[in-house]
Formats: structure tokens, sequence, C-alpha cells
């Protein structure tokens, strides 16, 4: 089934929303602190390897605990706005950003979109000149977002999660990671190896977003495809974040038919069958059969 982006809905800022308050020294110990500051206290604030406005976005559904500790993190993070987009939430979740006291704007939808659709959303309802595009259902600390950063500021309108890093040799891979493989390959970037859009945390200049379209990215791979092909600068960050550790177990990527590696199946077999249509069925390969063997 066509994935498709769902109506445009207003942003329902927090209560909360703007510059982040920070304390400016340690508090007393005696002194009962509001929850964000005391998570502000516990952790280091830090800053981003760039002028330009960084902005993040949190697709979530029925996440609020691992939610919550994102949120904490990304506090410690000057970003010009955080964009959390909720769906088919039967949880709290919606609460925990709202009182939370990072500067997050919420897109609820009652509906499940799923990660992909999610993202797709808050891209189009951003406005930094860097976007950050993470999930609810894992925390990634601070410190590991700063590498996605610091190579979108040194000119990549694309910054990937360099997980070719933690994957076995292309005969022991898991089904997904040989067609992410496949797909780059074939679109010229045999260096790309697995690494894709597919994953999280990536990281799109404001440029990117602009060229692909908020639309694209509701099939990462075909949005990969299209940034190849567009001449788009790709770079991976150099800090590989372990996903596939963090990655919330769900009955849908369990089962015997994995829904979940199926549907990703078929997002690069859509990818692929784009990539067709423009450079031909061999996407500009030689034929080394029949006459031109010889």
């Amino acid at each position: 089934m066509t994935k498709r982006l769902p109506p445009k809905r207003i942003l329902r800022r927090s209560r909360l929303s703007g510059p982040s308050k920070r304390p400016s020294s340690p508090q007393p110990a005696n002194v009962r602190l509001p929850y964000r500051d005391r998570t502000a206290v516990a952790k280091e604030p830090l800053t981003f390897p760039t002028r330009k406005k960084v902005g993040c976005v949190i697709a979530a559904r029925n996440e609020g605990e691992t939610l919550r500790l994102q949120l904490d993190e990304l506090a410690r993070l000057p970003f010009h706005e955080i964009i959390v987009v909720l769906n088919g939430n039967t949880d709290d979740s919606y609460q925990i950003v709202e009182s939370h006291w990072a500067n997050a704007q919420i897109v609820s939808y009652k509906e499940p979109l799923g990660h992909d659709v999610g993202r797709a959303v808050g891209a189009r309802a951003s406005s930094a000149d860097i976007m950050l595009f993470l999930d609810g259902d894992m925390c990634i600390p601070a410190e590991h977002l700063l590498p996605f950063v610091y190579e979108a500021e040194r000119g990549a309108d694309v910054v990937l999660n360099p997980l070719s890093k933690l994957v076995p040799d292309f005969k022991q891979c898991d089904s997904v990671s040989r067609a992410k493989d496949f797909l780059n390959r074939c679109l010229g970037r045999p260096d790309l190896q697995i690494d894709s859009l597919t994953a999280v945390p990536h990281a799109l200049s404001r440029k990117a977003i602009k060229l692909l379209g908020a639309k694209a990215l509701i099939v990462p791979p075909m949005a990969q495809m299209l940034a190849i092909r567009s001449g788009l600068t790709i770079a991976r960050a150099s800090i590989a974040v372990d996903v596939f550790q963090r990655n919330r177990v769900r009955k849908q990527n369990q089962t015997p038919v994995n829904r979940m590696e199926q549907l990703i199946l078929g997002d690069h077999l859509e990818a692929l069958g784009e990539a067709m249509k423009v450079a031909g069925p061999r996407l500009g390969f030689p034929d080394w059969t029949g006459n031109d063997a010889k």
C-alpha cells in the first residue's frame, strides 16, 4: 500500500515552549526543583558545532517513557525547534511532551502513521537549517547527536548513521541490510554500504528538505535514491549509534512473517523501480551476456 502524507494539522505549541531556561549555576541541594530543572542540573548542557539553526523531529506512538528520556537529552542542546509527531497514542505521551521544559511543538494524530510518515510530517512543519530525525522508541545521548550536526555544518546535505561498522559480512547479513547495500551499489554509491535514511538518527539540510520534498521522506529508500540522483552531498557521522541494541521489540518485527521487514524491502523495490524509469532497466550497468560478452 502506498504511504501518503496526511493532511496538514495546526501545530500545538507546548505551554512551556520558547528558549530553554537552564540554571546558570548548580542549585542548592535543599531547593526542590521542578522536573525539568533537575534534569538540567544532572547533565551538563552542550552546544552545537554550528551557528546555524538546528531542529529535531521525533515520531512517537505509545512511547511515553523513552520519549521522556529522549526529551531530557535534547534539553541539553540549544535547539531552534523540536517537533514531536504523536500518532495513534493511547498513553500519556501528549501530556509528557506538553509538560516538558523542552521547546517542543506537538503535532498529534489519532490514527497511527508509522515512523516514516511521522518524520515526513515533522519535516514539512520544520524551519531550521539542519534537521535531526529521531524515533520515540529509543533514547540517544545528546553527545551522540553532535557528529551528525558537525557533518551538516561542514556542508553535507544528508548525514547517515554509519551502521555498516556494526554488521557482519554481506553473506551473513539480514535481508534488509542486503537490500540497503544493493540499492546503494545500484545507485553508484557502494561506499555507503548499508547506511541508509531508513535508520535513525540522520540529519538533513534545509536544502535537502526543499529539494527532496517532505513527501519523499515517507519512503526513506526513495528519498535516498533522489538524494543521490540529485547530487546532494551525502556523508556519514563519525560515530555509529547502535540502534540495533536500542530498538524496541514489537510484535510486527518478531513474527515469522515479519511485516516490518516486508515493508522495508518493499520500499527498496519501489526506489529501484523509480531509478530504473530514469536510468533504464539495468540502471546504466553494462550487460555482459550475449554479444556484449564476446
